[in-house]
């Protein structure tokens, strides 16, 4: 069993999504500290004329020392009414604009909790169903793993790997240096890494890369889609 693990992003680019493919079980890491201006609570997407702009959630006043599980999002803002209004250039260029648009807004507003984190599996999982795509994802703190012999970043996953009886973990490429080859191998779990090819699709305009999910939709019907998402190449021993 392959087991891929990321804190839960709001709307995240493809290469998260791949990752949710290539694995068996995705894990969404919430026992960690929240970074402040990271991908928790904003994406990115294009702006009207050139460039790129956030769409995001607000979120509750917090400690610098809060903890992903435990951010809330703000009760007052009407930040669903800002993402789609954010999303309305996209009418005059995007193929797929309605569909996209129709998705978003019934993921938004059919979420009615205030946790960030189950509002990003909520986005998450409904992005899946709406590629007809069937994959476990579960949230690390609410599946009382132990963590008493996590002694270094890379040992995360090797742990949560391990407690789901998995035979192998795969991080995206970026993260290469963080983890110990020879401690996974003789733990018995293999370590694979995830690199995402050069994607890129037509914009109608200056291409932008490495948005969210939600512009790779306005410009590609599903089909194309799920091609895209198999456009990596995963490296690592056998």
């Amino acid at each position: 069993m392959k087991t891929a693990i990321m804190q839960p992003y709001f709307f995240p680019y493809i290469g998260y999504f791949q990752l949710i493919v290539e694995s068996d079980i995705f894990v969404l890491f919430d026992d960690v500290k929240y970074i402040h201006r990271g991908w928790i609570n904003r994406n990115r997407v294009l702006k009207p004329n050139e460039g790129w702009q956030y769409i995001g959630v607000p979120l509750e006043k917090h400690s610098s020392y809060s903890l992903i599980k435990d951010i809330k999002i703000h009760p007052t803002s009407d930040w669903r009414t800002k993402v789609i209004s954010q999303l309305e250039h996209y009418k005059k260029k995007a193929p797929y604009y309605k569909e996209t648009k129709r998705l978003v807004e019934e993921i938004l507003k059919s979420y009615k909790g205030n946790s960030i984190v189950d509002l990003n599996k909520h986005i998450i999982i409904s992005i899946l169903d709406y590629l007809g795509i069937k994959k476990e994802v579960l949230v690390s703190s609410q599946c009382s793993f132990d963590y008493s012999d996590v002694s270094g970043a890379g040992d995360w996953a090797l742990s949560i790997t391990q407690q789901l009886n998995g035979h192998q973990y795969i991080n995206p490429i970026a993260g290469k240096d963080l983890f110990d080859a020879l401690k996974y191998e003789s733990s018995g779990v293999k370590l694979k890494f995830l690199s995402t090819d050069s994607i890129s699709y037509n914009q109608k305009r200056e291409f932008e890369p490495s948005l969210s999910i939600v512009d790779v939709l306005m410009f590609n019907n599903k089909e194309q889609v799920l091609d895209l998402l198999t456009k990596y190449n995963i490296e690592g021993k056998v």
